[in-house]
């Protein structure tokens, strides 16, 4: 993990595989599909990201094999309690405050992911997300409001950005709601 407690683009990819298999056993083959296909839709294919193997997975006793011995054969995967564990580790690690595609990437599989943590902790990381969104609305309006004079585009394209983190910190205000009711 990055200092301020974020992931790192591995990590990111690791909450993926790690989360997948807390869903159930999947087969080796699955899972490194399924992990590509979440991960390129939202941040598109990058080998950076996409770097994490399997096998180191197992090899950290995070997953294991229970009907083979690994990508050879295909094996079913399952998720260890020590995956368990590192598994609420990631999915509660902090989100970077700027918007960059692996901030996106950590929201998302927040979201994916989010229903395996307990109540408490659901309502901790909704709360966060919450703090990074105004954070950012603060940090906008902020550029909107020193540029406001400006000829060109920049301030149209801020108030476009704008409007979209106050439906998003709208929606996840409403969301917080809901995991109280």
């Amino acid at each position: 993990m990055f200092a301020d407690n974020t992931l790192t683009p591995k990590e990111a990819v690791r909450l993926c595989a790690l989360g997948t298999l807390a869903l159930g056993p999947t087969r080796y083959g699955a899972l490194a599909n399924s992990i590509r296909h979440f991960i390129s839709r939202i941040t598109g294919p990058s080998i950076d990201v996409m770097g994490v193997s399997i096998e180191l997975l197992r090899y950290e006793g995070l997953v294991e094999a229970i009907d083979g011995n690994g990508m050879e054969d295909d094996a079913k995967l399952v998720i260890t309690e020590d995956g368990q564990a590192e598994l609420k580790t990631l999915l509660t690690a902090n989100v970077r405050p700027a918007a960059t595609e692996i901030s996106k990437l950590v929201v998302a599989l927040k979201f994916r992911f989010l229903h395996l943590l307990d109540e408490v902790e659901r309502a901790v990381q909704a709360e966060l997300l919450i703090e990074v969104t105004d954070n950012e609305l603060v940090r906008l309006d902020d550029l909107r409001q020193h540029h406001s004079n400006d000829e060109g585009y920049l301030v149209g394209w801020l108030d476009h950005d704008i409007d979209l983190l106050e439906a998003r910190l709208s929606w996840l205000e409403n969301f917080q709601k809901s995991l109280s009711n």
